[in-house]
């Protein structure tokens, strides 16, 4: 019995102290819950942690769609970097093959050439055109007041050494040998294609293929002063461009003045005309005249003529009444 009652009581007890376990167990399982307060404050701090998770990951998208971009147009700058660089190697090639003056020199006709065939009608040119001495222009234009020659050769040796130079002293030195280089090319233009007996004007053009040397020459008044005196006009592609217009407008004055030419021939054979049918109606008009005489005349003979035969058969019944009263 005491066994039983031994056991009994170690039974409630033990299951006393369950008890009491799951009771502290619950108490501390409520206390460790999350505040209401601390649970939206999470759930909040979760929701703008995700947005701003979505907007970095837009704006890294974005970036890299930006440094793709940017890789791409860096890669074609590249590609024509490198295209430039063949370029410049070309034209410093061209430029060390143009140094040849006679490969210029063609060059320049060549140019010419495409200004002249743009501007002016064919048979109003001539390229390489010959004088009686034998010696050659580079292009000849035929206008009424006669031919033009065209010199487009033109030394530039010594004006790139004088834009190149690197000291003051150089500078003078080249400008000076520029300087004489072009009075002998005038000189020599003067003297070869000014040629008033063989049908040119009393000047020449000198053609400069560039606009820089152009305005080096007529800045330079020793130069200006001696082309205007050796009667050499130097044009550049811009002012040969004009002049070509204005010699253009004076071939289309020409036209307009063989046009008036032609009507006014027209009009002198028509005053011819005039003349000649003025002359036939004055001849008409005296042979009407000379009919209209004739036929008054001719009435009046056949009005005197009915006269007397009236009168001369009144006489006839004059005598007729006395036979018949007897």
């Amino acid at each position: 019995m005491d066994n039983v009652l031994l056991i009994i009581v170690l039974f409630l007890g033990f299951l006393a102290i369950i008890v009491f376990i799951n009771k502290k167990l619950s108490d501390i399982a409520e206390k460790q819950k999350p505040d209401q307060i601390i649970t939206q404050f999470l759930h909040s701090f979760d929701t703008r942690s995700q947005e701003q998770t979505r907007q970095i990951w837009e704006q890294t998208k974005n970036l890299n769609e930006r440094l793709d971009s940017a890789a791409r147009v860096i890669g074609e700058v590249q590609k024509s970097i490198g295209e430039m660089s063949e370029i410049g190697r070309g034209m410093k090639d061209l430029q060390e093959f143009l140094k040849s003056p006679k490969l210029r020199g063609n060059v320049g006709e060549h140019i010419l050439k495409e200004l002249l065939g743009q501007m002016l009608p064919k048979q109003t040119f001539h390229l390489q055109y010959t004088f009686k001495s034998g010696d050659k222009v580079d292009a000849a234009i035929k206008t009424a007041a006669g031919i033009i020659p065209v010199d487009s050769k033109f030394p530039m040796e010594n004006f790139r050494k004088m834009v190149s130079a690197q000291s003051e002293s150089e500078k003078k030195t080249f400008g000076k040998d520029f300087e004489r280089d072009v009075k002998t090319h005038i000189d020599d233009i003067s003297k070869k294609y000014i040629l008033t007996d063989e049908g040119t004007i009393d000047y020449a053009l000198m053609y400069i293929p560039s606009e820089a040397v152009y305005y080096e020459i007529v800045n330079n008044p020793s130069l200006f002063e001696y082309s205007g005196d050796m009667r050499v006009l130097p044009v550049s592609p811009t002012t040969f461009y004009a002049y070509l217009k204005a010699i253009l407008m004076s071939f289309e004055g020409q036209k307009i003045e063989a046009k008036a030419k032609e009507i006014l021939s027209a009009v002198r054979a028509m005053q011819k005309d005039y003349t000649k049918v003025e002359d036939n109606l004055s001849v008409l008009q005296k042979h009407l005249n000379n009919a209209y005489n004739t036929m008054s005349s001719v009435i009046t003979s056949f009005t005197h003529l009915g006269q007397k035969i009236s009168s001369t058969r009144s006489l006839s019944d004059n005598e007729e009444k006395p036979l018949s009263s007897s």
